[in-house]
């Protein structure tokens, strides 16, 4: 049977059995079968390591991936398996490079970054306007703002990004918020001028238009935000950075895996597949506001209406903290 596989690097249809295994003659995952082993470019996996996940002349696809790093989200009845990587690249406290509508992180190597995490199902939109103010502003001392939409659906975010000078990404397929275990918005991340991480995830806001309900002051943000660019105060050790750098658990990365699958899913209109890969993220992730909030739209639910209410009122009865600011 056919089934199509996703991952970062797009998809990929293969022929598999009912348990799930590939002919070897097969590239699976951009990995091909050699003598020796497993290759990818100039990556190779042993024989001997990949041998229980290989018949004479097949290899389980699943246990392949764990292999390589990933974990999977099966659909058996759609036939679609999702991946996420296991291991992912934030633990070195070094920002994960990505490329988003062709530019890429590394583009501002020698220059201080802000990463803001936005979306427009979420009220921080209101905030793009004064993000881009912090731009203009401190552009000048060395600073970049890039802000990156967590929409699903870029059409979404494309009006509020309209009248912005600095650089205004989206990330349909949630794969620099996986990198960056990004699990509500406003996140914002700084990144100093050699690619490193200067401040981890941290609930930010831009303006005080929703304080009584995240209690969080933008001055004091930005008052930060001008220590760091102009005095090359980042207000944080090496060690609060490690502290407080939220690197995702593997369940966070397997719900990211059942996110992928649900998003494939709801674009084709298969809406009630895909509620069941939101259901198994939100089993595995219950704190990802991101994965639960931001699907929202392509399963059929207003992410400003009852749903989101109840995720609210759901995640304060188990004492989740919705908003995630640094105290540091």
């Amino acid at each position: 049977m056919e089934y199509t596989l996703l991952g970062e690097d797009g998809e990929q249809r293969l022929n598999l059995d009912a348990e799930l295994r590939a002919p070897l003659t097969e590239p699976v995952l951009g990995w091909v079968r050699k003598p020796y082993g497993w290759c990818r470019g100039d990556a190779c996996i042993p024989a001997a390591r990949v041998r229980d996940a290989e018949t004479e002349w097949a290899i389980d696809v699943i246990a392949f991936a764990e292999l390589t790093g990933r974990l999977a989200a099966v659909d058996r009845e759609e036939r679609v398996i999702a991946f996420a990587d296991a291991e992912p690249s934030l633990t070195t406290g070094r920002a994960p490079d990505f490329t988003l509508g062709g530019r890429s992180l590394s583009d501002f190597r020698g220059r201080k970054v802000a990463l803001v995490f936005w979306a427009s199902w979420c009220g921080c939109r209101y905030d793009l306007p004064a993000w881009e103010e912090r731009h203009q502003a401190l552009e000048p001392h060395g600073l970049t703002v890039v802000s990156i939409a967590c929409d699903r659906d870029p059409e979404q975010a494309k009006p509020w990004q309209s009248d912005l000078t600095h650089p205004a990404l989206a990330d349909a397929d949630g794969i620099v918020a996986e990198r960056y275990n990004v699990v509500n918005v406003p996140t914002v991340v700084w990144i100093d001028e050699e690619g490193r991480i200067a401040r981890p995830q941290d609930t930010q806001t831009a303006t005080d238009l929703f304080r009584s309900m995240n209690g969080i002051d933008s001055e004091a943000s930005l008052a930060a935000l001008r220590r760091w660019v102009v005095d090359g105060d980042r207000g944080l050790t090496d060690a609060q950075i490690g502290a407080n750098l939220r690197v995702p658990t593997r369940d966070e990365q397997h719900a990211r895996a059942h996110a992928r699958l649900a998003v494939w899913l709801a674009r084709r209109d298969r809406t009630e597949a895909a509620a069941r890969h939101v259901e198994q993220a939100a089993e595995l992730a219950p704190h990802d506001v991101t994965i639960r909030r931001g699907l929202m739209p392509l399963t059929g639910l207003d992410p400003f209406g009852d749903a989101y209410f109840a995720l609210r009122e759901e995640l304060e009865a188990r004492k989740i903290p919705i908003y995630r600011p640094l105290n540091a």
